[in-house]
């Protein structure tokens, strides 16, 4: 073979792999593209259900019989919601409230602090995905407030276990429903 037709045939193999590699570049970058174009975000925000108040002192308190059988509610209220991630504060109340979402769902929560929590990393480690957070009456509103940097939620009523905020992130645009999710308790 002589060196002309070689270096055709090099010539040759190197355009078709560089061809390759380009349209392999285009393809991720288009489906990278659509992907963040149609993903959507949504976290899912509640506070922890009732709490025992029996002893005033207490910082740390369980949550009551009321407040167990509506953390089972929650659960089947998830139960066809979809969920990537769940974030709890590290008080008792608010991981008895998500604990049996995260068993019934298998997701090991994560603990995060409200007051050192940075919303835009947040929001880029979550998105695309769906996320319960189980706060406080001020942290959860507040949680609220800073995933659409405005502030419109007061802080809820000391009574308000029912509540369920849903913040959905789509491209540029937000949407905040409040729900409430009542259940019948038998005590």
């Amino acid at each position: 073979m002589n060196k002309k037709v070689k270096f055709y045939l090099i010539l040759f193999a190197s355009l078709s792999i560089g061809l390759f590699i380009g349209y392999l570049i285009a393809t991720y970058a288009i489906k990278t593209t659509f992907d963040k174009k149609n993903s959507i975000t949504t976290f899912y925000l509640i506070r922890h259900a009732e709490k025992d108040r029996s002893n005033p002192n207490e910082k740390n308190p369980n949550l009551t019989s009321k407040g167990l059988a509506r953390a089972n509610h929650w659960a089947k209220y998830f139960d066809s919601i979809p969920l990537n991630s769940i974030y709890t504060t590290s008080y008792k109340r608010t991981m008895q409230t998500i604990d049996p979402v995260s068993r019934k769902k298998n997701i090991e929560p994560k603990i995060y602090s409200p007051n050192k929590i940075n919303i835009q990393n947040f929001i880029k480690t979550n998105y695309g995905k769906n996320i319960l957070i189980s706060g406080h009456s001020n942290t959860t509103p507040d949680m609220v407030n800073r995933l659409i940097n405005e502030k419109k939620y007061e802080d809820m009523l000391d009574s308000d276990n029912k509540s369920l905020y849903v913040v959905k992130l789509i491209d540029s645009s937000i949407n905040v429903e409040v729900r409430s999710i009542s259940f019948k308790s038998k005590n």
